[in-house]
This record gives C-alpha cells, structure tokens and sequence, in this order.
C-alpha cells in the first residue's frame, strides 16, 4: 500500500471519529425519549384513561407508529435538506412533541397526549437513521465500530432519561409526569448543535459519479442475507418492545411495586441494551455478525425464562436486564447484517424500507402490549418470546450453515 493511500485512509478514517462522535453525542440526547416514554408513558396515560384502562399504551403506539413514519419520512428530508440538516429537523420535531404532550398532561387531553407521542416518535424515527448514518460515513472495516459506538452512545440516554422522569416528574404537580416532557425540549436543542458541527461525505454522489448502478430494490431486499437480518432485526426490537412497554403496568399496576421502582428497572433495562456497545463492534468484527445475533436470540431466550419463574422485582429486573443484553446483540448483529447487504448509492431506498417495517411491527408490538396484558397478563408476554425467538435463531443458524455468496 502506498504512502497516499495510507494517509487518505488514515484522513478518512479521522473524519470517520469526528463524525461518529458528533452523531453518538447527539443519539444519546435523543434517545433519552425511549427511556422517559417507556416508563412513565403508560403509567400517565393510565391516569388520563376513565374506567376502561385497556388503551393505556397507545400513546406508546403512537410513539412507535412515529418512529415508522420517521423512518420513512427522514429519507426526503436527507434528499432535501442534506442528512445533517434533516436531524436537526428532526430533533426539533422532539422538542416540539415534548412540549405538546406536556400540554396534554395540563389539559387531561388523552389523544392530545397520543399526538405528542408520535412527534417524539417521529424524531425518534430520524434518529435512527443515526446508526446508518454513521456506517456509511465510515470505511468498510469500520462500520460494525461505528454501528456499535452510536447505540454505545445509549449508555448516556440509559442514565439521562431515567433521571430526567425521576427528578423533574413532580415539577408541576398536581400534575404528574408533564416536567419530564417539558425537561427532554433543551436536549433536543443540544442535539441540534451537535448536528450542524457535522461534516458528512456524501457516498451515493460519489458513487453515483464513479458510475455505479442501482440495483432494483427487490433484488436487494429478497437476498437471504438482507432478509435474515431483517427479520432477526424486527424480532430483536419487537419483543424488547412488547415486554418493555408492558414491564411498568405489570410492576405498578400488577404487582405493587412503587413508579420509582419501576423507572429504575427500566433504566438498568436501558443501561443493559447499550452498555455492551462497547465490544459489540469488536465481538462482530471477531466472530462474524450471524454469531452475535444468534447469541443474542439465545439471551432474549434467557430473559422469558427469568420472567417465567415469578413476580418478583429480582425476576423484573433480571428479566429488563437481560431483554437489554440480547436485544443489543440482536439488533447491533442485525443491524451490521442489513448494512453489509447494499452498496452505499443503494442506501436510502433500502433503509428506508427496512426502518418502515421494523418500526411498523414496534408499533404493533406496543399496542398489543397493553392488550395482551389487560386481557391474559404479564405470564402471556412472557409466552410469545419462544416462537418468535425460535424462528429467527433457525434462520440465522441456517445463513451461518449455509451462508452463500455475499449480496454487496
């Protein structure tokens, strides 16, 4: 290798650092939301509900109906605005719908409140074009690290958003839980500061330049690779879903336990899904992406197994704590598997439908969430782990068996 070409990686990849910070920085702010909504989300709208409480996580289905719709909507925004500009529009969207949903509260306004939740959804939709975005900034050995360092970026939001709903909760009471909405609007605005400091290479041009053409977009999403990571993907985040937005009803309402108690299972929960981002990166990078995922199916295994054993806030936590740890491989491995599927000129089409049926199927997870639970329990939730664990660890143990020719 010459000694242009070493300095233009090394260029590259310093470039590569700067942005992927910029970007972590700006996750965590962002994805403190997750945190805030998950585990006051329903317990607030509970409290705004009459005596037919079953509707109790839709706004947690609004948010993740606006994370789909994001999803989809961040990919215009890119083309329009440029991506870094179109996080910041996305980032005010969030700040918006916290506000909105704070206005709710004050007002006892129950869809008012839904509709809060699906701005903050959106935002959280942008966002996760985040992890893409990064990837793509990077060089190819890179990607799983820079995947990896966005969702480490987590760790932060595992502890800002917990603290942010404990501490600011009772800011104007007598109404409940409106100061933590009110509290996430200036991290919003922090995020939008770290977003115009970005300076983004724009792959699809230069690939575009150089010559290349699109493949078609069912040829790229119909290969076993795309579709094993898609679906081990959805089914990672999917159940994390489901048992999350079910965790702070069966705690509080079923069993007992104080909010408090609740918010802080839900923050080990969230400390679990990124804290392992540290190595995630390293562990793909070692033994192939295939392998983590299907490690991960086997800890989100362990997780039903720990809810199964009781109703005890070691079982709750365990159990929050262990959905993390798995979801993490999961969605990392899953997510590095997508990426690795499509060639950089490729990339917006593609995202942009992967996002739009996984967060579709988020969405339908957290509705069913507080469906499930209001009509069988919290033994039910637990339950619809095995099928859907069993089936996607069989189509990842079958890629890693028989793994084909690469699709990119």
């Amino acid at each position: 290798m010459s000694t242009g070409t070493v300095e233009g990686l090394e260029r590259e990849l310093s470039a590569a650092r700067r942005n992927v910070f910029l970007l972590t920085m700006a996750q965590a702010l962002l994805a403190s939301a997750g945190p805030i909504v998950f585990s006051i989300g329903a317990l607030a709208a509970y409290d705004l509900l009459g005596p037919d409480k079953s509707l109790a996580t839709a706004p947690l289905t609004g948010f993740n109906l606006g994370v789909a719709f994001g999803a989809a909507l961040v990919a215009l925004a890119a083309r329009l605005l440029g991506r870094a500009h179109g996080f910041v529009a996305g980032a005010l969207l969030g700040a918006g719908g916290g506000l909105l949903s704070a206005i709710a509260l004050f007002r006892g306004d129950f869809w008012l409140f839904s509709i809060g939740f699906v701005l903050v959804g959106i935002s959280s939709g942008f966002a996760q074009k985040i992890r893409f975005a990064a990837a793509d900034a990077s060089p190819s050995f890179y990607k799983p690290r820079a995947i990896s360092w966005i969702l480490a970026g987590g760790v932060v939001s595992a502890v800002l958003g917990p603290q942010v709903a404990i501490l600011t909760k009772d800011l104007f009471t007598p109404v409940l839980f409106a100061g933590a909405f009110v509290a996430f609007a200036p991290l919003c605005l922090v995020a939008v500061l770290l977003f115009l400091m970005l300076r983004l290479p724009d792959r699809k041009a230069e690939a575009l330049a150089a010559g290349a053409v699109a493949r078609p977009l069912a040829e790229i999403v119909l290969t076993r690779r795309f579709l094993t990571g898609m679906v081990c993907g959805i089914s990672s985040y999917a159940l994390m879903t489901f048992m999350m937005t079910g965790a702070p009803l069966a705690m509080v309402i079923g069993c007992g336990f104080s909010t408090e108690m609740a918010t802080l299972g839900i923050q080990w929960h969230v400390l679990a899904m990124f804290a392992p981002s540290f190595v995630t990166g390293m562990l793909i990078q070692r033994f192939g992406a295939e392998k983590v995922v299907a490690a991960g199916l086997v800890i989100l295994m362990a997780c039903a197994a720990v809810a199964h054993m009781g109703v005890e806030l070691w079982n709750f936590w365990g159990a929050l704590v262990l959905l993390g740890v798995g979801w993490n491989f999961g969605f990392i491995g899953a997510t590095a598997m997508v990426a690795s599927s499509y060639r950089p000129h490729e990339a917006d089409k593609v995202q942009g439908f992967h996002d739009i049926i996984l967060f579709g199927a988020v969405a339908l997870s957290s509705f069913s969430s507080g469906k499930v639970f209001n009509a069988y329990g919290w033994e039910t939730i637990n339950l619809v782990f095995w099928p859907v664990t069993g089936v996607s660890l069989f189509l990842v143990l079958l890629l890693i068996l028989r793994p084909g020719r690469p699709s990119a």
